[in-house]
């Protein structure tokens, strides 16, 4: 089941690329994109993820704080964070558990994988609540960021 607009979103507690726990709860008071993404070192993923980078002036100036979550081990997830310069935390769903409960995942992907992110946006506002939910069946489409920019340009 997806999470859907109107929803307070699901807490999560996952490690980022540095082994910290990042916890949605912590953030209350901020906006929060949360961007699922299937797998680190891929095409569609690093082209979503580089354009994030490119544009975090504009997240940053939306009080927004950026989050990217996929089923990669916080060991793949450092190196794909430095080899791309991402500027955003990067956060390990290795158990898989935060990506069901937002409804973001494959039960199968690819040549008989089992348990990948299906690549989703979310925004949650300063309270919790989600005010934008998109998630993609079809690996290679992106999220529509122009909506995604909206809701956080009214949440502002």
């Amino acid at each position: 089941m997806s999470i859907t607009k109107g929803q307070t979103a699901p807490n999560f507690k996952l490690v980022n690329q540095d082994k910290k726990e990042v916890e949605l709860a912590s953030l209350k008071g901020k906006n929060v994109l949360i961007l699922f993404f299937p797998f680190a070192f891929t095409g569609t993923c690093t082209k979503e993820l580089c354009s994030v980078r490119d544009t975090i002036a504009t997240y940053n100036n939306l009080d927004a704080v950026v989050l990217g979550i996929s089923v990669d081990s916080p060991y793949t997830l450092v190196r794909y964070r430095e080899e791309q310069k991402l500027n955003f935390d990067l956060l390990s769903d290795f158990n898989k558990t935060t990506s069901e409960a937002y409804g973001t995942i494959y039960e199968t992907f690819g040549p008989g994988l089992k348990g990948v992110s299906k690549r989703s946006a979310f925004v949650v506002d300063k309270n919790g609540i989600v005010r934008y939910a998109e998630v993609l069946d079809v690996a290679t489409d992106l999220p529509n960021f122009e909506n995604i920019n909206s809701t956080l340009q009214a949440l502002k």
